[in-house]
């Protein structure tokens, strides 16, 4: 089970020293978007990721690729392809149900979507997401928006209003 929210980050509030913090590049594309299922290079490795219908909590299955069958795959996405940076932030706090330490994801789109940034965190129970304290540079919730998510972004492009 995937139990995220997800809030809209404008660059100029993100931390200024991201460097510091371990980060992936990531590139990814969709087969189908209703349901999701997805095809996710993350450095060397390969994925094959189905997502149940939902925004705040939804299941979530991966299945490792291999480098060919990823490429294979990702060569058959609909829409945009979209890469990403994306940083690992220790958050100050805990998830209220496991006591695990959270981290916020922040996503650093390229282009076409940059500047888009979204930081998400994800949690152990929907409980813990909705008691989460948001820090203060995170900017709009829209996990429950529509146009937000990655797999809307592959079939509908930047968000308006992002500049």
């Amino acid at each position: 089970m995937e139990i995220e929210r997800k809030f809209l980050v404008a660059r100029e509030h993100c931390p200024q020293d991201l460097e510091q913090y371990p980060y992936r590049e990531m590139v990814q594309g969709y087969l189908s978007t209703h349901p999701v299922v997805r095809v996710r290079r993350e450095g060397d490795d390969w994925f094959l990721t189905y997502k149940s219908f939902g925004r705040l909590a939804r299941q979530e299955v991966n299945l490792p690729l291999t480098p060919e069958a990823g490429e294979h795959l990702l060569e058959k996405a609909d829409g945009y392809v979209i890469r990403k940076r994306r940083y690992l932030i220790p958050a100050d706090a805990v998830d209220q149900e496991s006591k695990r330490a959270l981290t916020i994801e922040l996503d650093v789109f390229y282009e076409p979507f940059a500047p888009l940034c979204y930081a998400e965190v994800e949690f152990d129970s929907v409980a813990s997401a909705r008691s989460y304290q948001v820090p203060k540079w995170f900017g709009r919730e829209v996990t429950e928006e529509d146009g937000y998510s990655n797999s809307d972004l592959s079939r509908l492009g930047r968000p308006k209003g992002i500049e």
